[in-house]
């Protein structure tokens, strides 16, 4: 008889936490086509997933714009990304999470999708290649919950001190043996973290400047 496999269920997280220095102004709430990227990257998740959260600092907790979600405190002894990542875990640590970087407005349903239909749940994730093709794209992956774990672990044996940057999640994720993915198209993985680079996104994409 064969034995069915339940995959880990599949939440999503979106990465609104960054402090947005080289862009001059919150890039979460910058509008494309009359949407924040925030909103877009929710609605984008929304019918992919069982439910979706924004990652967020403390300090972003009143924040109207990220209020309208549910939220994500990211752990407070990691910094960047690694911290919303083991928020995540901490919050349900038996799901995988698909996460997506709000700055990434280049990746579109097709490429979520195509990550959700590759994925293994025996790899440490489902990725994109980056732009070091032997290595993935953390910020826009499937991170399965034993993978995530690591980060939690790590997150604890960091106790109470100040928060560092001391853990890569693209170098955690490409230690954990992850399927990766090739990009359907250069500039697909693109972040918008300057006006120069929403300006060349918008010109690219929409035929008109910001």
């Amino acid at each position: 008889m064969a034995v069915l496999q339940v995959h880990p269920p599949l939440r999503g997280l979106v990465l609104a936490g960054g402090q947005s220095l080289r862009m001059g102004e919150d890039k979460a709430s910058l509008l494309v086509g009359g949407r924040t990227l925030l909103a877009r990257s929710v609605e984008l998740l929304q019918p992919l997933v069982t439910s979706v959260h924004v990652g967020i600092r403390a300090d972003q907790a009143n924040d109207q714009l990220r209020r309208q979600f549910a939220v994500l405190i990211d752990e407070p002894a990691l910094a960047g990304p690694a911290a919303a990542l083991a928020a995540a875990s901490r919050h349900d640590p038996a799901c995988a999470w698909l996460v997506r970087a709000c700055d990434m407005p280049a990746v579109e349903r097709g490429g979520l999708e195509a990550l959700i239909a590759a994925r293994d749940p025996a790899r440490g994730g489902t990725a994109w290649r980056g732009s070091d093709e032997d290595l993935p794209e953390p910020l826009c992956a499937i991170w399965e919950p034993a993978t995530l774990a690591r980060l939690a672990a790590a997150a604890r044996k960091a106790g109470n001190g100040p928060p560092g940057p001391s853990v890569s999640p693209r170098s955690l994720l490409a230690a954990a043996d992850p399927l990766l993915l090739n990009p359907a198209r250069p500039g697909a993985l693109s972040s918008v973290n300057t006006p120069a680079d929403l300006h060349r996104y918008l010109e690219h994409t929409h035929g008109h400047k910001p």
